[in-house]
């Protein structure tokens, strides 16, 4: 496909490796004549390294099929985390490399993961834009915490650590943002 046709969360490969747009930049030349070029920031699958790639509108980017497969954690084998598919109970094994920092985001039971995959290996996976997580650990409430933006540490039960209000106890339920790695609030 021409360059100008790529969107954004297309699959690419360039020069052996398959890679994610996240973003695209298009930039048109002041010069008469000149060429419009695009500058695409790309995540490569599985590993998510960062690449840019500068091309002219015409340059053609192979694209990839990539499918995504919904599924939940089943558990972990050893390092590598296992899903299976909602629909044909697939299992999917992905290597902590493959899951990288959305590991703190994997829990048993929940709905939205996908796994994607091309030609039947699982390359990477998606996380649903906010999880519910248990606090393990954190300081406890202070006395006269008040509703104000001050926020503390918290442990959660994937290992992870984020900033809460300090009113949120040890063993509470919350929201995380996948995206920004946030508090989001409390969960119900």
């Amino acid at each position: 496909m021409k360059a100008s046709e790529v969107k954004k969360g297309n699959v690419v490969e360039n020069d052996g490796t398959v890679y994610q747009v996240r973003d695209i930049e298009r930039s048109s030349p002041s010069a008469r004549g000149g060429n419009v070029t695009y500058r695409f920031t790309l995540y490569s699958i599985p590993g998510h390294r960062k690449f840019d790639l500068s091309v002219r509108a015409d340059d053609e980017l192979k694209e990839v099929e990539l499918t995504r497969r919904q599924a939940k954690f089943s558990y972990m084998d050893g390092d590598a985390f296992v899903f299976m598919d909602d629909e044909d109970y697939t299992q999917y094994t992905l290597d902590a490399a493959v899951v990288g920092d959305n590991a703190g985001y994997v829990v048993e039971e929940l709905e939205g993961y996908y796994v994607q995959v091309i030609d039947d290996a699982p390359v990477g996976l998606q996380v649903p834009t906010s999880v519910v997580l248990t606090v393990s650990d954190t300081a406890p409430e202070m006395k006269g915490a008040s509703a104000t933006k001050r926020t503390k540490p918290a442990t959660l039960s994937t290992g992870i650590e984020i900033q809460v209000p300090e009113y949120i106890t040890t063993g509470e339920k919350v929201t995380v943002n996948t995206v920004s790695g946030e508090f989001a609030g409390r969960a119900s």
